[in-house]
């Protein structure tokens, strides 16, 4: 993630945070004593109104994967523009193999959205968003091309913020 943009982090203080889980994988690892399996899981979390945050657990046990995911997700929440149930844009990112486009869509239309994507874009709180991703299809690199593209997003205030300009002006130049 380019750290040059303005990030909102969060504090989980007093947040409701529902986790969703994105994907598990078994890991073997092949030791002279045989095969070691272990598992790692992707986890996003979310108050559904404009935090999220993703992690990844590994363990030895599912659950306890989970659990750290949920953790490592908790320790980096955001704050995302999620304006009438939408996003404000469209907006396109890329991280790994994985690219990434989402769209605002009218009221009605719901979350039209692939896996990884959808788990982010619905704990994010977006109602309705066409996205598409193109490429890779990991989910690791899935989810964080979505956190970057989300994180990209900025609303009206933003942008009358960053210009110094009054939010008229922002829509009428």
């Amino acid at each position: 993630m380019n750290m040059d943009k303005e990030v909102k982090r969060v504090k989980t203080m007093d947040l409701e945070l529902k986790d969703r889980l994105v994907s598990i994988q078994r890991v073997t690892k092949v030791t002279k004593g045989g095969r070691t399996f272990s598992f790692s899981a992707i986890v996003v979390v979310g108050n559904e109104d404009g935090v999220v945050g993703h992690g990844l657990g590994k363990a030895n046990e599912v659950t306890t994967a989970i659990a750290k995911g949920v953790e490592d997700a908790k320790k980096n929440l955001v704050q995302i523009p999620v304006i009438n149930g939408t996003i404000p844009h469209v907006q396109h990112a890329k991280y790994g193999g994985a690219s990434v486009f989402l769209k605002p869509a009218s009221e009605g239309t719901g979350v039209v959205a692939g896996g990884a994507m959808r788990a982010v874009l619905e704990s994010v709180g977006v109602k309705n968003v066409l996205a598409k991703s193109k490429g890779s299809a990991n989910p690791h690199n899935l989810v964080k091309a979505t956190f970057e593209a989300l994180l990209q997003l900025r609303d009206a205030y933003t942008v009358a913020k960053h210009r110094t300009i009054n939010l008229d002006k922002v829509f009428n130049g």
